[in-house]
């Protein structure tokens, strides 16, 4: 069960959504996808991702970025500060000895995942329809996370070809292309869904012991 907490990054509050089993392996942070363009923390992937990895029995933290929903701040001054936050949120709610990942879809994978590339803590990521087009991810080549890399066949934000050169060049990187989605999984959660999930379960099992202690998250 998810339960409303708050996020402090200096001056601005962000609306966020924690959840953790009993003994949480881990936990996740969740980022979502471009404000300007609707992307919330209730955006279905993200709501999905979450829930498969909460069966995986990690913790899960969603949030809207600064200037979304009931989070303060303007969107554009200081997204990457959002995530560090949601970052020390989990840690402390988990412990400093359980292990934290990052997922992000879209927008957030941008964003997430460049803070996640070099976060010392942050030992996992999920990248989920990556907008090349928009963004340069080259950052990800000198990443040494545990990574991986999401894309439906036919997102245009996201060609295949440029997908897949990409995971080509990100030395331990595990891709996968969902046929026939776009950049909205529109009717293919489901796959997305178990892509996540198989990595949900290996974050979790890669876990040194099952983090206990720290914050209240129901």
């Amino acid at each position: 069960m998810e339960e409303t907490v708050e996020i402090k990054v200096g001056a601005v509050a962000l609306e966020a959504r924690l959840a953790a089993p009993p003994a949480p392996a881990g936990g996740v942070t969740l980022c979502h996808p471009h404000p300007l363009y609707g992307g919330d923390m209730d955006n279905p992937v993200v709501v999905r991702a979450a829930e498969v990895c909460r069966e995986a029995g990690l913790a899960t933290l969603r949030f809207n970025f600064r200037g979304v929903g009931a989070s303060g701040g303007t969107h554009g001054e200081g997204e990457r500060e959002d995530v560090l936050g949601a970052l020390a949120l989990l840690e402390k709610a988990l412990g400093p000895a359980a292990p934290l990942g990052v997922i992000g879809y879209s927008f957030g994978a941008w964003v997430g995942g460049r803070v996640a590339c070099s976060h010392d803590r942050v030992s996992g990521v999920v990248l989920i329809a990556p907008p090349l087009t928009f963004y340069d991810f080259g950052f990800l080549r000198g990443c040494r996370k545990t990574l991986l890399l999401l894309a439906g066949s036919r997102d245009p934000y996201c060609p295949r070809k440029e997908f897949e050169a990409l995971a080509a060049g990100i030395p331990g990187a595990s891709a996968r292309v969902i046929e026939d989605a776009d950049h909205f999984f529109f009717g293919k959660l489901y796959p997305l869904g178990e892509a996540v999930a198989a990595w949900a379960h290996a974050f979790s099992e890669a876990s040194p012991g099952k983090a206990r202690g720290g914050g209240g998250a129901g």
